[in-house]
């Protein structure tokens, strides 16, 4: 009787129960913000639809009506989140039939995306750009960035802590909650997020003098609310009178591991660096750069087994 009721509720109303019993403090916030925006395009997009109703002809139609609006990889993204929720559903016994089965995932035509990244010689172009003060801003936070291929809210919660300058390192333990207007400390984005990042001499150097006389515990970069556009903004100056690709601080991560990855560092050590959690994470995003240097290392290949004879 109790699960006769309980199959009678609505979908996104399970949906909502779900995401409080198994995802409120157990996921960083901004993830719980995304699992919130499904709920709400949930309850929009399918107001009175009830679990004993969620066919898997239902729900396809309910992915197609969402991917109208949405890119094939955010629709995909929709799809994981609610999935979730249903698959425990299906296990409760409230939908006899798991109904994401054999679905198919749609999206409108992807807008042009920006350059993810440039190469070596529009870095160097990029860099003779900066206008590096003895005070901190955020052309040096634009250096570090491309020098180590932090992520943009593990930079900003740097500290003067952070920085071993003995052993070259950075540390880094926490990131900086720039959405919120209130600011503040939180955690990493994973356990793998937990590295120590190693810098070159050169930007030890400059970072030893310019924190110097700076509170060793209280953020470096952040004075007041940052704002992701503040910084990309001044960035795309910056491309701009350097005549390269304007891209974002994003890019620049995406920018430091191409680099390496045409360097010759292992894929390992690129993941290990950028605080990946696994190498797979690293393979799929850069796996164009891994396709060509593969075709390279083909070519190594083959002119070497030639000279065999």
């Amino acid at each position: 009787m109790v699960r006769r009721k309980k199959s009678e509720q609505l979908l996104h109303k399970y949906f909502e129960e779900w995401i409080h019993l198994y995802k409120t403090d157990a996921v960083r916030s901004v993830t719980l913000r995304k699992y919130y925006m499904t709920l709400q395009k949930v309850a929009e997009l399918v107001p009175n639809l009830k679990l004993k109703d969620l066919s898997r002809k239902e729900y396809q139609k309910l992915l197609n009506e969402y991917a109208l609006t949405h890119e094939k990889q955010t629709t995909m993204d929709f799809h994981h989140q609610l999935k979730g929720a249903i698959l425990d559903a299906v296990d409760e016994g409230l939908i006899e039939i798991n109904p994401t089965r054999k679905i198919i995932i749609k999206g409108k035509k992807p807008t042009k995306k920006k350059p993810k990244f440039i190469n070596q010689f529009e870095v160097q172009a990029l860099l003779k750009q900066l206008n590096l003060t003895e005070e901190i801003s955020w052309d040096w936070y634009i250096l570090l960035i491309t020098k180590t291929g932090l992520r943009f809210s593990e930079a900003l919660a740097l500290t003067p802590n952070d920085f071993d300058f003995s052993k070259q390192q950075i540390n880094i333990t926490k990131t900086w909650n720039y959405k919120s207007a209130k600011g503040g400390f939180q955690p990493t984005k994973n356990k793998s997020s937990i590295r120590k990042v190693q810098i070159d001499w050169q930007t030890a150097m400059q970072f030893s003098q310019l924190i110097k006389n700076l509170k060793p515990d209280q953020p470096i970069f952040v004075k007041t609310r940052v704002f992701n556009s503040t910084v990309n903004n001044r960035l795309k100056v910056l491309c701009i009178k350097a005549d390269v690709p304007v891209i974002t601080i994003h890019g620049l991560r995406h920018t430091h591991a191409s680099l390496l990855l045409f360097a010759g560092v292992t894929i390992a050590s690129v993941a290990s660096r950028l605080g990946h959690s696994s190498m797979t994470t690293t393979q799929e995003t850069y796996l164009h750069i891994i396709q060509e240097l593969e075709n390279q290392d083909n070519d190594k290949v083959m002119r070497h087994l030639a000279t065999l004879f």
